[in-house]
């Protein structure tokens, strides 16, 4: 039975093996007993009881054996990619691997090769240059430009930069961690760029059922139907419904040739998704899933608001407007400090743990983003002390 989500509600993930709340001390230096951890991207919220419910359901059955039959899984995924997203994918489209990041570098592996470059628009999500560079192939990066305190796609500059030997873009749409929902004529610009340059196209969408009022998502394959012979497009149940531990990622392609070459790796690496994951995700996307996100949204951009609010008070801090993802982007330019001595202050002064701006590479280096999916009451105290570790700017 659906029950109305209290996201209010604090609970300890001490002790959990929580890597946002156990890794705190160890990674940053916030002490356990009072730090707040606004790092890595999960929530501290229970997902959709439909979820729990699923898994209770296999603990009291006991047995734990090969999955079988994932008919219900893709009828999940392809109900919610139709509801959510208008968008109609065939059950022979769907990959389901280890997580996305897991997925990422599967396309690296079957569209590349060693010393090719992969074209990154940053600053963005650190963990594609780690799986680009651990593949021996070279990270290519398109610094995105400022516009009215947005980023902005430069289309012009990338063109100068390509050399030939690019051969794949990985797109983060919406965008992480500057939080652009990118419109359909942004969108159609990067499948021109793709085609100009002849590359493969992993637009990795995770964060796009997170998009806050007054905004809109489009998935790749509505925005650019004409880019379907290079377009590998990446979603995921565990950012959505806070299951990431679930490690299960969807990679969908629906070119035949793309799709067979993706289909080769996956088997030579002997890659299976573990039952947990699957059923987890088959619960989540579901109308109670649904409902959950629907009252999730909502409390969310209250929790930015709030955030932007306050943070935007202390002079020289600004953050990025969000218009999608839980993470909230903070310039630190303005207050002349060195990336050194705003980190310090928000670490040791304010005793948070954030990620800092440069692991997204060019262009993060004035940054820090801290992660906004926790209780209204802990955003709060974040805001009350950044302002009191920037007290000497006011």
């Amino acid at each position: 039975m659906s029950q109305t989500p209290d996201f209010d509600e604090i609970i300890n993930r001490f002790g959990t093996h929580s890597v946002k709340w156990d890794g705190m001390e160890p990674l940053f230096g916030v002490a356990a007993a009072d730090g707040i951890s606004m790092w890595v991207a999960d929530m501290d919220f229970r997902p959709p009881q439909a979820v729990q419910d699923a898994l209770k359901g296999m603990l009291d059955h006991g047995l734990y054996g090969y999955f079988g039959d994932d008919a219900a899984y893709h009828a999940a995924i392809r109900w919610w990619m139709s509801e959510r997203h208008a968008w109609a994918v065939e059950k022979d489209w769907i990959f389901t691997t280890h997580g996305l990041v897991n997925g990422t570098a599967i396309c690296v592996d079957a569209f590349t090769a060693p010393g090719d470059g992969v074209v990154l628009m940053t600053p963005v999500y650190h963990a594609f240059a780690r799986v680009i560079k651990a593949a021996g192939r070279k990270v290519v990066e398109c610094p995105l430009a400022l516009e009215d305190g947005r980023y902005a796609m430069d289309f012009a500059a990338w063109d100068a930069q390509m050399t030939g030997a690019e051969k794949m873009l990985i797109l983060c749409s919406p965008h992480n961690p500057g939080g652009r929902v990118w419109s359909v004529e942004e969108l159609r610009g990067v499948a021109d760029f793709c085609a100009r340059h002849d590359l493969v196209l992993v637009s990795d969408e995770i964060h796009h059922d997170l998009v806050m009022p007054g905004h809109r998502h489009t998935v790749m394959a509505n925005a650019a139907p004409d880019a379907t012979s290079r377009l590998v497009t990446l979603s995921a149940t565990t950012k959505t419904f806070n299951i990431a531990g679930a490690h299960i990622g969807n990679v969908i392609i629906a070119d035949p040739a793309l799709r067979a070459r993706f289909a080769a790796r996956m088997a030579a690496l002997g890659i299976s998704p573990n039952s947990f994951g699957l059923i987890m995700a088959t619960a989540a996307y579901s109308p109670e899933g649904a409902a959950w996100l629907d009252a999730l949204i909502p409390y969310i951009e209250g929790n930015r608001k709030l955030f932007d609010a306050g943070v935007n008070a202390i002079p020289g801090l600004r953050s990025m407007p969000l218009e999608a993802t839980y993470l909230a982007w903070v310039d630190f330019a303005g207050t002349g400090m060195a990336t050194e001595e705003f980190t310090r202050r928000v670490e040791k002064g304010a005793r948070i743990a954030a990620n800092h701006g440069p692991t997204f590479g060019l262009g993060g280096e004035s940054y820090m983003r801290f992660n906004l999916a926790t209780p209204r009451k802990v955003v709060a105290e974040a805001v009350a002390r950044l302002q009191t570790a920037f007290s000497d700017l006011q």
